[in-house]
């Protein structure tokens, strides 16, 4: 019942063996659209309000703005088209400050990355919530419908949760309505705004003329500069989600680099066109903030508000309709979070700069691990703001302008290096210096004038979550070291006393008692778990079974040929294992399982070799470190004890033997060598992780 009932939420299990398991999960363009672009297409919600508001009585500068932000729009995903032709397997402003400005850089640019893509999750949520509440009756809307708005807000927030648990494509498939509608009743209604007012072009532009004239003499050529630069930067809220194309090219179906081009396109051309337009529309209309309603409200209600076929309001269904489908993309946009703060989450786990099971895949192959960290945050950020956009914007497009800065100073950087490689560099290289200007403005303006409003919070918790990252990486670089001294102290098969230099290969009798040793790749831990075993039942097994799982974790799913690598790997390392086994005069065989969940692959290959021979004994080791403490359960698994408790659940007896290290020796140990008689295991179990 209850397997039922977790397929029937979650989805049934994928087979990661698949050839076409990539190919059927992977995004074209127009879901990729869906998927990654709702996040930029649906700033257009916030954003230009921002801007706008920030004019006050000076309209008619939001012409120049509407100009500014289409313009900026294309040269930011100019450059991010580049970074997708020089970095076709993804990971967006992480890998690219990685590799072009340094691992240091690097991590600054993924964590701002990560609080950005929470934030984004949150911003969608609470705008949407925003939306959808300007149509529903004022009441709902006082301070005691505020615990309402907030509950429907967590309330998306859980079920797009669960959908990205299920999998990125059936969770963007399921979008696709919302999207398109929102699409439509939004370039009708800017068609019509702008349409509409085509007659009195010859008015307008003295209406914009006047205004402008107004606004110099008032502020002074400086002051409408100032102001312009000021509600400009403030309104960058409508760029954020341009680069999370870029990020996830990862999910994009082959060509993968044209598909992600591809969207890119259309992201840009749609956000060009809604976000400027809805600008515009607001100056022609003369819309004005209203309490209780957003902007957008305000400009559908007086464009098409007055609609009537006969006595059908047709208009009022119209702008329900716009509204509803304008909240739900927000929610939609929330998406692009779950989609790509994962991702990015998997490849700073894979450089061991987060816990590494953050690159890890279910069994529906989603980096659940990753979701549902990114909810968690999302929700803590949710209550903490209370729901707050004006508060969420500033606190959002910080990270977004310093990924975006990151970015384009990385491309310059590659750009100017590699010239001499590159005939048309000179092309490529204005577009990134000009986007790198641009939004290092709007980073510096929002950082200074919204500091106190939320911005040093942003500003906090990404330095926290750097330096959290840089323990990380200290802790693996120790472990990795201890690991290292450990593979040196062993004893490689030529330099075992009284190893035949030429082994004949024989396989176990299957009447015989054979060890059963789970190994990873080929290294001191498998050997010295091998060389335990053998002291503590002296002349016992006369053979040994290496058994391995060649886990598909976020970096290798990125297609079928990567899947098969792995197994090639996997069937490397064990064919040293076993010349290892035979180098001891043991008789040797191997065998290997590929999927996501090691303990359950594991259980499998394990029950399979004791009925193959059933005087076997089920081996595994488990790290152990001198102390105890949570941050080490945090960054290691107890693998192999969740193996033992599945085997012996079906009877099948298995033991774990300790392999102890310490972090902080920095001198190497006494080798351990087959002369020695006996090898004191560690008295006490102080951590156990693998």
């Amino acid at each position: 019942m209850a397997r039922r009932l977790r397929h029937l939420i979650f989805g049934a299990p994928k087979d990661v063996k698949d050839p076409q398991a990539f190919h059927k999960l992977s995004l074209v363009a127009l879901l990729a659209w869906v998927g990654l672009g709702a996040d930029g297409l649906s700033s257009s919600a916030y954003g230009p309000e921002e801007a706008f508001r920030q004019l006050g009585e000076h309209t008619g500068l939001a012409l120049f703005l509407a100009i500014a932000m289409a313009a900026t729009v294309f040269i930011i995903s100019y450059g991010y088209s580049r970074i997708i032709e020089r970095f076709p397997s993804g990971g967006g402003g992480y890998v690219v400050a990685t590799q072009l400005l340094g691992k240091r850089v690097g991590v600054i640019s993924g964590s701002a990355l990560l609080v950005d893509y929470v934030l984004t999750i949150t911003i969608s949520i609470a705008s949407g919530a925003d939306a959808i509440f300007s149509f529903l009756p004022p009441s709902w809307n006082d301070g005691h419908g505020a615990p309402v708005k907030m509950v429907a807000a967590a309330v998306g927030l859980g079920l797009l949760t669960i959908m990205n648990l299920r999998g990125v494509k059936e969770s963007v498939a399921a979008l696709v309505p919302i999207f398109v509608v929102f699409l439509l009743t939004h370039a009708v209604t800017i068609l019509l705004a702008i349409g509409g007012h085509l007659e009195r072009i010859p008015a307008v532009t003295s209406e914009v003329r006047t205004s402008v004239a107004h606004s110099v003499s008032t502020l002074t050529a400086m002051g409408v500069l100032a102001l312009l630069v000021r509600a400009y930067s403030l309104g960058g809220g409508t760029y954020t989600g341009i680069e999370a194309v870029s990020n996830g090219v990862g999910l994009m179906r082959e060509p993968r680099v044209a598909t992600a081009k591809r969207t890119m396109a259309l992201m840009a051309v749609s956000l060009a066109f809604t976000a400027s337009g809805i600008l515009l529309a607001y100056l022609l209309v003369h819309a004005a903030p209203a309490e209780g309603k957003t902007m957008n409200a305000v400009l559908l209600e007086r464009v098409v508000g007055s609609w009537h076929i006969g006595k059908l309001p047709v208009g009022s269904w119209f702008v329900v309709t716009a509204l509803f489908s304008e909240g739900a993309l927000l929610f939609v946009a929330a998406q692009a979070g779950f989609v790509d703060g994962p991702r990015v989450m998997a490849n700073m786990a894979t450089d061991s700069w987060l816990p590494h099971r953050f690159a890890a895949l279910s069994e529906r192959l989603s980096m659940r691990n990753g979701v549902l960290l990114m909810a968690g945050a999302s929700f803590a950020a949710l209550v903490y703001t209370r729901g707050s956009v004006s508060k969420l914007v500033v606190m959002y497009s910080i990270n977004v302008f310093l990924t975006f800065s990151l970015s384009n100073l990385a491309m310059i950087r590659y750009w100017v290096k590699h010239r001499q490689e590159h005939a048309d560099w000179w092309r490529h290289l204005p577009a990134h210096v000009v986007g790198l200007l641009l939004c290092a403005t709007i980073l510096v303006v929002m950082t200074l004038e919204k500091f106190t409003e939320g911005a040093w919070v942003t500003l906090l918790i990404t330095s926290a979550l750097v330096f959290v990252c840089f323990v990380i990486k200290r802790h693996y670089n120790l472990v990795g070291q201890a690991i290292a001294r450990l593979d040196v102290e062993l004893p490689s098969p030529h330099e075992i006393p009284g190893a035949a230099r030429e082994v004949v290969r024989s396989l176990p009798d299957p009447a015989s008692p054979v060890a059963v040793l789970f190994v990873g790749g080929y290294g001191g831990l498998g050997r010295h778990a091998l060389l335990t075993l053998l002291r503590m039942f002296p002349g016992h097994f006369k053979a040994v079974a290496f058994v391995s799982v060649a886990v598909v974790d976020s970096d290798v799913f990125k297609g079928a040929d990567q899947v098969r690598a792995l197994e090639e790997r996997t069937c490397e390392h064990l064919a040293r294992y076993e010349h290892f086994g035979r180098a001891l005069g043991l008789s040797t065989t191997t065998a290997y399982a590929t999927g996501t969940e090691v303990a359950l692959e594991a259980e499998k290959l394990g029950a399979d070799l004791c009925a193959r021979y059933p005087k076997a004994l089920v081996v595994a080791g488990q790290l152990i470190f001198q102390e105890d403490t949570l941050f080490s359960r945090v960054l290691h698994n107890e693998t192999a004890f969740l193996i033992q408790q599945r085997l012996q659940r079906l009877g099948v007896p298995m033991i774990v033997i300790p392999v102890r290290l310490n972090l902080k020796e920095r001198r190497p140990e006494r080798p351990l060598t087959l002369r020695e008689p006996n090898v004191a295991l560690p008295p006490e179990r102080q951590s156990l992780s693998s």
